[in-house]
């Protein structure tokens, strides 16, 4: 029994010294194993000192999933802290271009033309009597408004006059002629002479301008009394071959002496389908087009000023292309 017990003993104790419990290192090696925990415990707390590590391991991977993990995981923190200010600057830089857009409507108008705001004002009087007083009333409008030009006039046309007294400031050109023959069919030197003061400003360029124009500006001027008529735009020789002025069946005119709102409701009588007939209240001049063929009609308000679109930038010497002619 005593033999039993000595070798049992001796059991216990290899076991217990292989195990590291006890024996001459055994409470070293617990001391260890408590800092290494404690170590670790703290590394955890404080996230940033086990943050550093772990980058450092990932940017040594070359090409593993660890480096492109965690670049993006990097780019995606610095974008989800830098989001608050951008988008803050952003606001506070639309504040900014809002208040820049209080001034004229000139200096409004810049941009993209269908999304642009301006501010509009007039004066309105407020009470009555000894009291009234004229306060100016603002508010904010999109530059561009256009829409479909619903129901038109069926009655026929009367035929006009063909008197026709035209000026071109732009030109520095004035002509009088007759538009039609005796027998009522168009005066071909009449319309030369038509075409010719309607030429493209720039290029000097003349084109044929389709005909019912010149009928609808006799129409317009017998209506308003035979006051001389100023040709703002007829043809242009432009790139953008969607305008109707660069297929000549479009023109900007003013009358003289009459307000441009009147010019504007009498030309959209003279609508039997297929015209665009635009207002420009700032620029003080009315828009006079016939579509292609299977447009409808179309209206438009147009609160740009003078000279509100781009500047035209000079072209380098030797670098310029020959214009394409045309086919319409």
């Amino acid at each position: 029994m005593n033999l039993r017990r000595v070798l049992l003993l001796g059991a216990l104790a290899l076991g217990l010294v292989a195990s590291g419990v006890v024996g001459p290192a055994g409470v070293g090696s617990v001391g260890e194993v408590a800092t290494a925990h404690a170590k670790g415990s703290g590394a955890a707390k404080g996230g940033k000192a086990a943050a550093k590590p772990a980058t450092k391991g990932a940017k040594s991977t070359k090409g593993g999933k660890a480096t492109k993990t965690a670049a993006k995981n990097r780019k995606g923190a610095k974008n989800a802290k830098g989001g608050k200010v951008a988008k803050g600057k952003q606001a506070r830089g639309g504040k900014k271009v809002a208040a820049a857009r209080t001034g004229s409507p000139q200096s409004a108008v810049r941009g993209n033309r269908t999304s642009g705001k301006i501010k509009l004002c007039k004066d309105v009087t407020v009470g009555k009597g000894r009291k009234a007083r004229v306060r100016k009333k603002c508010s904010f409008v999109q530059e561009f408004q256009g829409h479909g030009a619903g129901r038109l006039e069926v009655a026929e046309l009367t035929q006009p006059s063909g008197d026709l007294w035209l000026r071109s400031e732009n030109l520095q050109e004035e002509i009088r002629v007759q538009l039609y023959k005796p027998d009522g069919e168009y005066d071909e030197a009449a319309l030369a002479a038509l075409d010719n003061i309607f030429r493209c400003k720039r290029s000097k360029e003349v084109r044929a301008m389709d005909p019912r124009l010149y009928d609808q500006l006799s129409r317009i001027q017998d209506h308003f009394g035979g006051k001389q008529i100023e040709v703002v735009s007829g043809f242009r020789f432009v790139d953008r071959d969607s305008s109707r002025h660069f297929h000549a069946s479009a023109m900007d005119i003013k009358v003289k002496g009459a307000s441009v709102r009147e010019q504007y409701t009498f030309a959209q009588a003279l609508d039997r389908g297929g015209m665009g007939i635009g207002i420009y209240p700032h620029s003080g001049f009315i828009h006079v087009d016939f579509r292609a063929p299977g447009e409808a009609s179309y209206r438009w308000t147009d609160y740009s000023g003078p000279n509100s679109g781009k500047k035209a930038t000079k072209k380098k010497a030797g670098r310029t292309a020959r214009a394409k002619r045309p086919t319409s």
